[in-house]
């Protein structure tokens, strides 16, 4: 199980889960390694070039860049370079969804009250008949033991079913942008924040009713072969900086999901933009990074951030 607490860590950066758009996944062995002093986002010696979507708000002496990300990738996409890197380099601070926890006992021990069920009720006890056979034949197919979850609630069998097609699809969380992100502002001695805490994202599943677990436990498992082509279209509109072609591509994947998409993108962007909006009443260069998700379509960030009296202007390159 230890494994799969390593998996969250860097999940629980990502929305929206359901359909793995932009997730922040993890190595399942593997935690993050130590970063040398002089350390630069790894670059492949075959690179493809991507040219992300990048918006700014400004004033007269407050600098604020948004960056959607995409928290797994492949390697090969040489998406630190140009207007992206510029405006990292200019900025005094980097601010992401939530700083990634490195501490894995300590995210085990804020995991489990909230992952396992404290009343005893049983995930199988939550599924009729037909959804507990397909479940189980997930689970199966990505060589778990279903009975071994079978004291969590529904949404933890449900992140872990999302996390481990892309793995073994060749999707890595340490070139997921976040990771690299993190590992340049630390060599640069940038400090680092978070809208959210690891804790809080957790809550955000925890929280949720019975029924909008279950549906979402049922939508990955029904889609979970379509999993990686998702994310692979994702990271390709990600890559062209083509924010419409993304939002309309997670519009159809969060269908099944509509309360799951109010609850992990929509409400957080709403306050999200609050904390923006009171940040630029101080001077500086803020670098914002988060799942490109919640840069796209209607009630992305920039929408709650133009009801507020702030324009995001997109970054021509």
């Amino acid at each position: 199980m230890k494994k799969f607490f390593k998996m969250l860590t860097a999940t629980c950066a990502v929305i929206p889960f359901a359909q793995c758009a932009m997730i922040p996944g993890s190595n399942a062995a593997q935690a993050a390694e130590p970063v040398a002093a002089t350390a630069e986002p790894a670059t492949p010696a075959a690179t493809t070039d991507a040219d992300p979507a990048l918006w700014v708000v400004k004033d007269k002496d407050t600098t604020i860049y948004l960056f959607g990300t995409v928290h797994v990738l492949k390697p090969g996409l040489s998406w630190f370079d140009e207007a992206v890197k510029t405006a990292f380099d200019k900025s005094d601070q980097l601010m992401l969804e939530m700083v990634l926890p490195e501490d894995q006992a300590q995210v085990a021990k804020d995991m489990m009250p909230l992952a396992i069920d404290q009343t005893g009720k049983t995930l199988s006890s939550r599924l009729d008949p037909e959804q507990l056979a397909a479940y189980q034949a997930a689970m199966a197919s990505v060589g778990l033991p279903a009975a071994q979850f079978d004291m969590f609630e529904p949404w933890f069998p449900a992140i872990t079913l999302s996390m481990l097609p892309l793995t073994k699809l060749g999707y890595d969380p340490e070139q997921g942008a976040e990771k690299q992100l993190t590992r340049l502002a630390k060599t640069k001695s940038k400090p680092i924040a978070g809208f959210e805490t690891f804790t809080e994202q957790l809550g955000f599943f925890d929280t949720l009713p019975e029924t909008q677990q279950v549906a979402f436990l049922n939508s990955v498992v029904k889609d979970l072969d379509k999993l990686g082509p998702q994310l692979d279209k994702m990271v390709l509109l990600w890559a062209k900086g083509d924010p419409d072609g993304l939002a309309t591509a997670m519009n159809e994947s969060l269908a099944a999901t509509p309360e799951l998409a109010k609850t992990l993108l929509w409400d957080r962007n709403a306050r999200w933009a609050d904390q923006i909006k009171t940040r630029m009443d101080q001077p500086g260069t803020v670098f914002v990074a988060v799942g490109a998700g919640h840069l796209a379509g209607e009630k992305s960030v920039q929408d709650y951030l133009k009801d507020r009296g702030l324009t995001a202007k997109r970054v021509k390159y």
